[in-house]
């Protein structure tokens, strides 16, 4: 039998490939952060199971490096290789909900947008991305951060089980009872142990209206906004949802014009229960201090999840790092606001999300995150169109991040990293939770065939991709 090759396609493969010059090629092998601009030899466009299998065989047996396309969303771009296979899942996109034990089947090319759009048609809901384009798996793997975590915990939280491709090519159903070592990997390990081809998720009644939306305040109160922001979510019910976001104010109407594309303090808020209620909950922040524009009320929750999808566009360049905080003193507060004031971009925005609630309730032990207790996880997401700026636009990304490494608690929140190294993967999940996940990769993918990721490397091989791949 013949060795494959590129040329020669992926022996039982039904989906569509695409290589280099083939007209939707270019499109297809585009992500979310436009500073990543690489070309795979072959993109296959999977339409279920059997063509992940057939994929994954093949970049295997050819010794092609293999890039796994979900949502595209991951700022280091390791959705798509040079040289190598691209495995596009997006073609297999659907969302089936079971009403009656409240059920979600998920393939693992769906968007949180069209998650969202099909649970809230009976009312339910899991934490989802921020920006509806972002993929359920990778979001899902990475743990999950979105608008409802105080109340319902992270993505990973509500996982009951999923389909996993393995480096060998066997197809295993996952979950508590089944394969329980890799379930708890699936839940905050990444995407370093198989390809999800489908998630099953419990989800929560929510909706379809909530209270959420936006205050917008001077930069020069932003001192004084935070620091009260912070007292108050000490003491906030798990209802409370939202953070603190250090942003430009948009060039719209709404906005008035002395401020417009000028830095301001944002504090979305976010309801998870009773309108009515959450506007009594809530009044302590909405009627503090001498905002410039109040965005608050009920809106269908499926608006909420698309708050952000504006001001996060495709294409931009990307460049992000995160924390976990320990702490939020003055001293820390007085940092971020000094710097925000002179940043580069219009665009980038500095999001300081509150812990607490449901998040700090799950076991430690149960899921492969590791840090569920810190009051704080702020992401420093940098975005700007011009290549010409990308040195400035780093340099202060990276400023601003070490003036808050004082009161930053060990490890991090994977899907906010950029390309830190492997240092700071093993520290996102303690030395204990790490070496179990080495030990989990040792069995699953001994290879490191599934290595474009936050890698956990096997034992006795670098993080990165595999040798002579």
């Amino acid at each position: 039998m013949a060795t494959p090759t590129v040329e020669s396609g992926i022996r039982g493969f039904r989906g569509e490939l695409l290589r280099p010059g083939d007209p939707s090629y270019d499109d297809a092998r585009r992500v979310f952060n436009g500073m990543v601009d690489r070309s795979p030899a072959l993109i296959a466009r999977c339409t279920g199971t059997d063509d992940v299998v057939a994929a994954v065989g093949h970049a295997r047996d050819t010794g092609l490096p293999l890039a796994v396309h979900g949502g595209g969303h991951g700022v280091v771009g390791h959705a798509v290789c040079d040289g190598g296979l691209m495995l596009d899942l997006r073609p297999m996109n659907r969302v089936q909900v079971q009403v009656s034990d409240r059920s979600v089947r998920a393939e693992g090319g769906a968007t949180w947008g069209q998650f969202d759009a099909a649970t809230q048609e009976h009312g339910l809901a899991v934490t989802g991305g921020r920006v509806s384009s972002t993929g359920v798996g990778g979001l899902a793997l990475g743990s999950g951060s979105g608008w409802l975590e105080r109340t319902l915990g992270y993505t990973c939280d509500s996982l009951i089980g999923a389909q996993v491709v393995t480096a060998a090519g066997q197809v295993l159903e996952v979950g508590p009872e089944q394969e329980p070592d890799l379930f708890w990997a699936l839940r905050g390990g990444g995407g370093n142990f198989g390809v999800v081809t489908r998630f099953d998720f419990r989800a929560s009644p929510m909706g379809p209206v909530l209270l959420g939306g936006m205050v917008m305040h001077p930069h020069e109160a932003a001192v004084d906004v935070v620091r009260h922001y912070r007292d108050f979510m000490a003491q906030a019910p798990d209802e409370v949802n939202g953070a603190a976001a250090f942003i430009s104010a948009p060039p719209e109407p709404f906005v008035p014009e002395p401020v417009r594309g000028r830095p301001v303090l944002g504090l979305v808020v976010v309801y998870a229960g009773d309108v009515a209620q959450g506007q009594e909950v809530l009044r302590p922040l909405l009627d503090h201090g001498s905002p410039i524009v109040t965005m608050v009320q009920p809106m269908p929750y499926t608006a909420i999840q698309q708050m952000l999808d504006l001001a996060c566009p495709r294409g931009m360049r990307n460049w992000w790092t995160a924390d976990f905080l320990r702490e939020l003193p003055d001293d820390g507060i007085e940092a971020i606001a000094e710097r925000t004031g002179r940043v580069p971009s219009p665009m980038t925005q500095v999001i300081l999300a509150p812990g607490g609630g449901a998040l700090a309730r799950v076991p430690r032990e149960a899921t492969a995150f590791d840090l569920r207790d810190a009051p704080w996880n702020i992401h420093f997401l940098s975005m700007w169109p011009d290549p010409a700026d990308d040195e400035r636009n780093i340099a202060w990304t990276r400023e601003l991040a070490a003036s808050v490494k004082p009161y930053a608690a060990a490890g991090a929140y994977l899907n906010f990293l950029g390309d830190e190294g492997a240092d700071r993967v093993r520290a996102a999940f303690g030395p204990d939770k790490y070496d179990r996940l080495v030990a989990l990769k040792d069995r699953y993918d001994p290879d490191n065939l599934f290595c474009l990721n936050q890698n956990i490397a096997p034992s006795g091989r670098p993080p990165g991709p595999r040798a002579g791949s």
